[in-house]
């Protein structure tokens, strides 16, 4: 097997690539002078300049064991606040998305990249704008979701790409009032919260399967309800865990499962 190769030009159109060639099998046995195949590189990283964000971001790109990202469907995947790119990788993104491969989902890869730590994914800054790097820096995306901040985000990201297949929306921190935005200091002022807060805007995401899961123990767990009610969540869940990682390790795998078979149109 020859080894893969993976470009990524972000601030235009195009994105990830890879190539991936297998060798012919003979029926001679192999010799000391047959070259050793080399494992396929299921993960890459690399550091890129954003023109949306102003700065240089890190994109990490997360295959199933076995697989090359290249020619795989595209999942972004948005983490929460204080994080970043690595974030989806320390929770077991990669080791995630390998089990439920292996258990009959098809494959598909996912891309965590910087959205920088408290900006919700929205243009709360001169120069920094998290939802134009998604829409117009990594090429073909057919699902996102996010944790957290990270699901904010990726419900934005929905209004506007509603070709998506699929978009799961993990401990969402939404926020029913202004008083609870805005001691944030993310925003700029009401009206831009307004015009970014996913529940006031749940009919822009009509048409593109929703699932949502969230902890009983929670604090945005009333919003999250609220979320899957209004929006009529293909796939909601409610179960016992706080907002945190332990929590959200653990319910990766049908979040997975949900985005992959979606993606796939096997669901």
């Amino acid at each position: 097997m020859g080894a893969s190769r993976r470009a990524l030009v972000i601030g235009g159109a195009a994105a990830l690539a890879t190539g991936c060639s297998t060798g012919q099998t003979t029926a001679n046995p192999p010799t000391s002078d047959t070259p050793t195949p080399k494992p396929v590189e299921s993960t890459t990283t690399v550091t890129v300049a954003s023109k949306a964000r102003g700065r240089a971001v890190k994109v990490i790109t997360m295959a199933p064991d076995g697989h090359a990202p290249g020619g795989l469907p595209k999942c972004v995947a948005l983490h929460g606040r204080g994080g970043d790119a690595n974030w989806m990788v320390s929770l077991g993104v990669q080791k995630f998305l390998t089990e439920v491969v292996r258990a009959g989902v098809p494959p598909f890869a996912v891309i965590s990249v910087d959205g920088g730590q408290e900006t919700y994914w929205v243009d709360g800054k001169p120069g920094d704008d998290p939802q134009r790097m998604l829409l117009t820096e990594l090429g073909s995306i057919q699902a996102a979701f996010g944790i957290s901040m990270g699901a904010f985000g990726a419900l934005r990201f929905t209004r506007t790409r509603k070709d998506l297949k699929a978009v799961a929306a993990i401990s969402p921190a939404l926020f029913r009032d202004w008083p609870n935005a805005k001691a944030k200091r993310v925003f700029a002022d009401q009206a831009h919260w307004e015009a970014n807060e996913p529940l006031r805007h749940v009919d822009e995401i009509a048409g593109v399967p929703l699932g949502v899961w969230c902890g009983a123990s929670d604090p945005f767990i009333t919003v999250a309800r609220a979320l899957a009610g209004r929006a009529r969540a293909a796939i909601s869940s409610f179960t016992p865990g706080a907002h945190d990682e332990s929590y959200w390790a653990g319910v990766l795998p049908e979040v997975l499962s949900f985005v992959g078979k979606r993606i796939s149109g096997t669901a």
